[in-house]
């Protein structure tokens, strides 16, 4: 019995894919576009894909095109490949836009382009993308049941570029070590404040700020040090009113000690040539 059911169960599938076989060689768009549908809903979207790739430029600007581009953007989507389900959505919205399903359109474009994000460490152009689709869909649709997962997903990818902008400001302080400019770190550094006011690395940013400050002001050449020490000294009292109780107040309190002693030291040099 066990051998009859494994015959009767190959028999079944070779006689399903010789009709696959046969349908996607012939010239029946009816029959084509009727089995991709069976398919797609079966799950079955690899198969169903070679199909719609056949029947979608025929059924364009027919009735049935509106749901059969939904399928086919939808397809991509479900077989994870992200770049075409993104740029097939997009299309969709463009081509239907009193589309019943354009809302969820946008939302699985937008989707798409956040699946594509790599890693902080990468280049970020399909981060960017995904963060202004999924603002723009926020913005457009607010009532949507989407809104709040579609907001984490924009938390987690601006998570992602902060990352990256504090660790392109912490890596020119420590190659400052090396070459002597500081300025490329305190520019990094006040770039990031500017561009990320609600990080949880801004502490960070203003603390590695007033490091390079320091540094900088120390390392210059006597007609520079003190108005650079006073700049530092801004720095610090910027760090301290923002982040007072924190782990690094100490080490911050340490540089600000040092500041104050080096233009005491300053203004006693003054006094005495005048």
């Amino acid at each position: 019995m066990k051998n009859l059911f494994l015959l009767l169960f190959a028999a079944i599938a070779l006689s399903s894919c010789s009709e696959y076989q046969k349908v996607l060689s012939s010239e029946d768009t009816g029959k084509k576009y009727a089995m991709a549908d069976s398919l797609y809903k079966q799950g079955k979207y690899k198969k169903a894909l070679k199909l719609f790739e056949q029947v979608v430029p025929v059924y364009r600007g027919k009735p049935q095109a509106e749901r059969l581009m939904y399928l086919y953007a939808n397809t991509f989507y479900e077989l994870e490949d992200y770049y075409l389900s993104g740029y097939q959505f997009e299309r969709f919205e463009t081509s239907y836009p009193q589309s019943d399903s354009v809302e969820v359109a946008a939302y699985k474009s937008a989707k798409s382009y956040y699946e594509l994000s790599p890693r902080y460490s990468l280049d970020q152009e399909d981060t960017y993308k995904a963060l202004e689709k999924l603002q723009n869909y926020i913005n457009k649709y607010p009532n949507s049941e989407k809104r709040m997962e579609a907001n984490e997903l924009v938390a987690e990818l601006r998570g992602k570029l902060e990352k990256k902008d504090i660790e392109i400001a912490d890596q020119n302080l420590k190659i400052a070590e090396y070459i002597g400019d500081y300025r490329p770190a305190i520019e990094s550094y006040d770039n990031f404040i500017a561009d990320h006011p609600g990080s949880k690395y801004r502490k960070d940013a203003f603390y590695g700020r007033l490091q390079a400050a320091y540094q900088l002001a120390v390392r210059s050449i006597p007609s520079l040090v003190e108005e650079r020490l006073l700049t530092a000294k801004e720095y610090y009292q910027k760090f301290i009113k923002y982040y007072s109780d924190t782990e690094l107040k100490a080490e911050a309190d340490r540089i600000a000690a040092d500041i104050e002693e080096r233009l005491g030291e300053l203004q006693t040099e003054t006094a005495q040539k005048s």
